[in-house]
């Protein structure tokens, strides 16, 4: 995600980047809601193929980074050898407040989760972060 902003006019924190919206502004609940509407606008090819894979949203990753958007928890497809019957499902995990640190308002919002969307899935297809930073992703 390019942080610069358009315009001289975007709010900035002390460090120059997005000032971000405010934790309350955005429940779970309405987070998740966010989530499920960009996984409904994203392309039935990408989903389709999601087998036994979870969405998951919770506030911030374990050690209480705002650096970390999402996660892909599982095995790839690329990797799995013996892979079915008994298996745990495979988790996409999207941090709701990092997300909210990033951007400086809903729209803003709702691009990233349908990027952050797109990046962690290609990681369940097998795409590493260096192919997906040449395919403009990561």
């Amino acid at each position: 995600m390019d942080d610069s902003p358009e315009n001289g006019d975007d709010e900035q924190d002390a460090d120059g980047g997005p000032t971000g919206i405010d934790p309350s502004e955005v429940d779970p609940e309405a987070f998740d809601a966010m989530v499920v509407a960009q996984l409904d606008l994203l392309p039935d090819d990408m989903v389709d193929g999601l087998d036994n894979v979870v969405f998951v949203t919770e506030d911030r990753p374990e050690d209480g980074t705002l650096a970390l958007l999402g996660l892909y928890d599982g095995v790839a497809l690329t990797e799995r050898g013996q892979y079915g019957f008994g298996e745990l499902p495979d988790r996409i995990i999207l941090y709701r407040e990092p997300h909210l640190a990033a951007v400086e308002d809903l729209d803003q919002l709702a691009d990233e989760i349908h990027i952050t969307l797109v990046h962690e899935i290609a990681h369940f297809y097998g795409l590493d972060d260096d192919q997906l930073h040449e395919l403009g992703w990561a």
